[in-house]
């Protein structure tokens, strides 16, 4: 049996130490990154619109992701007959990028730095926000690396090209996406309700290349038939805004939207993302501890992300088993 840390080590109980996601180990030198995955905070929250708290997501979440460090050996998951995130696949956490209060231009270009780092270190990125605007800087990072295409997980559309002169708050990032040449097409799952963006906004989006689905548009062609809208050998970058959530299992968030996605719904679309396509980037969004006192919209996203995680890894093991 596979030795773990409660044999070899110390207990190291989720409530001791220093909360780094899943207590990987921290590196402060971004030109020294040498992982499969780092992980960076976005603490950025001036392109809320609404309720804004958003910068301590972040730190919420990696607190929350304490709960799911199992040691060493992974995670078993006895549906899936699978251990994840096992030994061989290294995380680390490379801290928060700086943000300088009030100042959009200069804290969105820090993040940018901070993915292009992890980037050039061959680590797949993984962002916590802050709100949704720390997705301009993040695909702005992907300038060189090929041809994307976005999964948005989400309540609203987000395509706000300038309104009041903003063109970087958190209403306008997959209008930026979508403008970038190496941005193939967006799809957009759980789309509902009231939205920040206009009957045009939704126009445009469409003729730019984003297919927009609702939660019960989602449902009605199942898991399989919403994933076949995503073209075949996409290399995605998935933005995931806890709003995409149903508030009754996420209510930390500024702009809540009822009639969400349940767990589950949202676990089974990510396999089979990972199962189907390369994913080369991640990002969490609008987490705001402060609106849910139960702790529990962190946990959900804590636990997102390193399924999420789980799943890439063990399908990129599955495939190198296979290879020639």
């Amino acid at each position: 049996m596979t030795r773990h840390a409660y044999e070899t080590g110390r207990l190291n109980l989720p409530f001791v130490g220093i909360a780094t996601f899943g207590k990987r180990d921290y590196v402060s030198d971004w030109s020294a990154i040498d992982a499969d995955v780092a992980v960076m905070g976005a603490p950025f929250d001036f392109g809320t619109q609404f309720r804004a708290g958003a910068r301590f997501g972040p730190r919420a979440v990696r607190e929350a992701s304490t709960l799911f460090s199992f040691g060493h050996a992974g995670a078993y998951d006895h549906e899936d007959e699978a251990t994840y995130l096992g030994p061989d696949v290294r995380i680390v956490d490379i801290g928060d990028a700086d943000i300088v209060h009030t100042d959009t231009e200069t804290s969105h270009a820090n993040i940018e730095a901070g993915v292009r780092a992890m980037l050039a270190g061959g680590a797949l990125p993984v962002v916590i926000g802050g709100d949704h605007s720390v997705n301009i800087p993040c695909i702005r990072a992907f300038d060189d690396q090929g041809p994307i295409h976005i999964l948005q997980i989400d309540a609203h559309l987000d395509f706000v090209d300038v309104r009041h002169g903003v063109r970087h708050g958190h209403g306008n990032p997959m209008r930026r996406a979508a403008e970038r040449d190496y941005v193939t097409g967006i799809t957009a799952l759980g789309i509902r309700n009231v939205s920040s963006t206009t009957r045009e906004g939704y126009e445009a989006a469409r003729a730019m290349g984003d297919d927009i689905l609702s939660v019960r548009q989602v449902r009605k062609l199942g898991v399989e038939g919403a994933l076949a809208r995503i073209p075949k050998g996409a290399r995605l970058y998935v933005t995931i805004d806890i709003d995409g959530f149903c508030p009754s299992i996420a209510p930390g968030t500024g702009t809540p939207s009822h009639g969400g996605f349940l767990y589950y719904e949202v676990l089974e679309i990510l396999q089979g993302v990972a199962r189907a396509h390369e994913v080369v980037g991640i990002d969490l969004v609008e987490v705001a501890p402060d609106y849910d006192p139960t702790g529990s919209t962190a946990i959900l996203a804590a636990q997102v992300l390193l399924n999420f995680l789980g799943f890439i890894f063990h399908e990129r093991g599955q495939r190198a088993a296979l290879a020639p």
